[in-house]
């Protein structure tokens, strides 16, 4: 069997999920199930309060899911009627990669209807990535990466890391379904960000289907495929003006797809490469995640109903909450002019107040107030952006650093 044949059918499959999940989001009924199971929200950056029906990533994943089933005879179906040697290891891949799928959306819903504390959803992907990791230690337990050419000499060419390779794989599910939910609160960005990801995951793969590896990649795009099908049509209904709500869900859905590609398919640091944005979104607000300055509970712009334009959101806290670490970040990050630092606040002058640390904020910071549907679509531009930067360290970078 050709190795594109089972790309091609799959690719077929993913244009199916695509229309199969517009179909059954755009149905009215499911948008009043939702309301009446107390899943909705009201979007805060409009001045309607409309109910908007939440956590529709869990449609998304559960077609998604479905696909994948109906897709598992078409590439081991040969090695059935011909009756040759059935290749266990592939199959009890994708077998534990899509039960790490399902656990991270089964528990990602739970937090749309329980509302978890930020420890379960520390807690959550990296309890949902253990089938992974044990089917990575059975098939291959290859912990070693290669060292740059230039520090070969200090310290060989690899560098066998154990169990601490184990560790960072875990941490990288971890990252990978928190990173997109902390960079989300306008319509679109978290599917919009999402989809860009997968789509450069997905050049990825296809350019490397003509290498050696190239059996891991076609894995990837197993998953990749239906899962741009099934979020595309999600977008359709979330892009401004959302008409529906996609959740922690789908943030946890689509990280931990990411991260069972990057582990399986044995580009986990490529993988990282495509989430540049979030990367920094995380050290950015890194901050506000460890309460070295006050978090609120929601951190998104702040809409002006005047001008039909997002502001920056502040946070303002006592001087007196702030500890020595806070300060110096605070006034190191004003020097940088990275964040817009307000001191002697109140009458007594016993406040302080500056921007919510993401991403979001920044760029509002530097732009100015903006329409929330252009503010994504520049956020959206960003994450191309990185991409390209990204495909640049991949190839052209990586052949000075470590070709022989």
């Amino acid at each position: 069997m050709s190795k594109w044949f089972p790309v091609f059918v799959s690719a077929i499959m993913s244009v199916i999920s695509y229309f199969v999940t517009e179909k059954v989001i755009q149905k009215p009924k499911l948008k009043e199930m939702f309301v009446k199971a107390n899943l909705f929200g009201v979007d805060l950056n409009k001045q309607s309060k409309e109910k908007i029906p939440e956590a529709i990533g869990v449609v998304s994943g559960c077609i998604f899911l479905i696909i994948l089933f109906l897709f598992i005879p078409v590439p081991f179906g040969r090695h059935i009627i011909e009756n040759s040697s059935f290749p266990h290891d592939e199959f009890v891949e994708m077998v534990a990669a899509l039960l790490s799928i399902c656990c991270m959306l089964l528990l990602g819903f739970a937090d749309d209807v329980l509302d978890l504390r930020w420890r379960h959803k520390l807690l959550l992907p990296t309890i949902a990535s253990l089938p992974l990791l044990m089917v990575y230690y059975v098939n291959f337990n290859s912990t070693s990466v290669i060292i740059p050419k230039p520090f070969r000499p200090w310290v060989g060419y690899s560098v066998h890391l154990g169990i601490f390779y184990y560790v960072y794989m875990g941490m990288l599910a971890v990252f990978c379904t928190n990173a997109i939910n902390i960079l989300a609160g306008i319509n679109g960005l978290e599917v919009g960000q999402s989809i860009i990801i997968a789509l450069s995951i997905a050049i990825f793969n296809i350019s490397e289907l003509f290498g050696e590896v190239w059996k891991a990649h076609q894995f990837s795009l197993y998953f990749i495929l239906p899962y741009v099908g099934t979020s595309l049509a999600l977008l359709k209904y979330n892009w401004y003006p959302s008409r529906v709500f996609v959740g922690d869900t789908f943030c946890y859905f689509s990280g931990m797809t990411f991260a069972v590609v990057g582990i399986l398919g044995h580009f986990s640091k490529t993988m990282l490469l495509f989430f540049l944005p979030q990367i920094i979104n995380f050290l950015y607000s890194v901050p506000q995640l460890f309460h070295l300055v006050h978090c609120p509970r929601h951190r998104i712009p702040k809409h002006c109903s005047k001008t039909d334009k997002l502001v920056c959101s502040v946070t303002t806290f006592k001087k007196t909450d702030l500890n020595w670490l806070g300060w110096i970040i605070l006034k190191a990050f004003k020097v940088l002019r990275i964040i817009d630092l307000k001191e002697n606040i109140g009458e007594d002058g016993k406040f302080m107040e500056c921007n919510n640390l993401t991403l979001i904020n920044f760029i509002l910071l530097w732009i100015g107030p903006t329409h929330e549907k252009k503010l994504c679509q520049i956020l959206l531009v960003v994450q191309v952006f990185c991409s390209a930067i990204a495909f640049t360290i991949r190839y052209p970078m990586a052949w000075i650093f470590y070709n022989p």
